[in-house]
């Protein structure tokens, strides 16, 4: 068979299902236009406005702190090198650890980022339990985290001191724990390949567009679960359940684990969980941003299975256990 030949029967093949974006459109503004009524009975129930009031507040209050720090972040992965932070850490690990955490309080970051910059990090030569702390604390008490923490507790700055300390201190214990415990084939990070080649400027915005849709659908999705958990579960549930110390800090880290929320946003979903202690929503807040579902995939592709299946039980504990110490100091 000649090449024309078996050019011509690839055309003559019958073509595949063709889904016209138009065509589905006006098929769902039909559908929408003969359901009205229904639709209408339904978000008019107390319950649904309810639901929808916590749903939009979240998002809206959450979304311009979302998008300032995946802009930040994504500049801190495109042009800051490597090399940086490899000058500019201590050549000792014991003191490479706290100066890594305290970093990740001024170069911001949200945890999307932060997996590939310590990926970066340990390549270029930085010693893997300083890129642990870096990789922790990063997207938990830098700026734009702690503003959002801010606005979220208003009147209640305790909330925005407690998340820095607890995250920084469970940042640097588990650096530590690395430098002591862990084995250099447990971390084996590979190439990010997300927004490689072309310039800085094409790299830059399709590291925006890519980490705003991704950070921002589990946003969308936090939102939904903290509305259904204010307007659909009972209160009697939530109230016997923030009724007792232990099971509240479990059920919220736990919460945190599963909503897999973006760190620039978590601080206003926890705030909307009022009938909890603030111990039990500072557990969330530190939890979520150190390890989720999401951060354990991502932790996974990057340094292993390996590293994430050690890495994630180890850095749950330590986030719940410091998260209810700070809790006991600043009540």
């Amino acid at each position: 068979m000649t090449a024309i030949e078996g050019r011509r029967r690839e055309h003559e093949k019958p073509a595949g299902w063709n889904v016209d974006p138009v065509l589905i459109l006006v098929l769902v503004l039909l559908a929408g236009f003969l359901a009205q009524g229904p639709v209408r009975r339904l978000l008019s129930a107390p319950v649904m406005q309810s639901w929808m009031t916590v749903f939009v507040a979240v998002v809206v209050q959450a979304l311009p702190f979302l998008v300032l720090g995946v802009l930040l972040s994504a500049a801190l992965a495109v042009f800051v090198p490597p090399s940086f932070f490899t000058r500019a850490l201590p050549k000792r690990p014991s003191l490479a650890v706290p100066v890594a955490g305290l970093a990740g309080a001024v170069l911001p970051g949200c945890e999307c980022a932060s997996v590939p910059v310590a990926g970066a990090l340990v390549r270029g030569g930085v010693t893997p339990s300083a890129a642990v702390a870096f990789l922790l604390s990063a997207p938990a008490i830098n700026p734009v985290v702690l503003a959002a923490t801010a606005v979220a507790f208003p009147g209640q700055p305790q909330m925005v001191f407690a998340r820095f300390a607890a995250s920084l201190a469970a940042a640097c214990v588990m650096g530590w724990l690395w430098h002591r415990l862990g084995r250099p084939d447990w971390l084996r990070p590979r190439p990010h390949e997300h927004g490689e080649g072309g310039t800085k400027g094409a790299v830059f915005w399709g590291s925006v567009r890519h980490d705003v849709l991704h950070a921002g659908g589990f946003l969308v999705g936090g939102a939904m679960a903290a509305a259904t958990l204010k307007a659909v579960v009972p209160a009697s549930w939530l109230h016997a359940a923030a009724g007792h110390a232990v099971v509240a800090v479990l059920v919220l880290a736990g919460l945190a684990v599963l909503l897999s929320i973006c760190s620039e946003a978590d601080a206003f979903v926890a705030s909307s969980l009022t009938q909890f202690s603030l111990t039990a929503r500072l557990a969330f807040l530190v939890v979520g941003p150190m390890i989720d579902l999401k951060l354990f995939g991502m932790q996974a592709a990057t340094f292993g299975r390996g590293f994430a299946l050690r890495f994630a039980p180890a850095t749950f504990l330590v986030a719940v256990a410091a998260a209810v110490v700070t809790g006991a100091v600043l009540r």
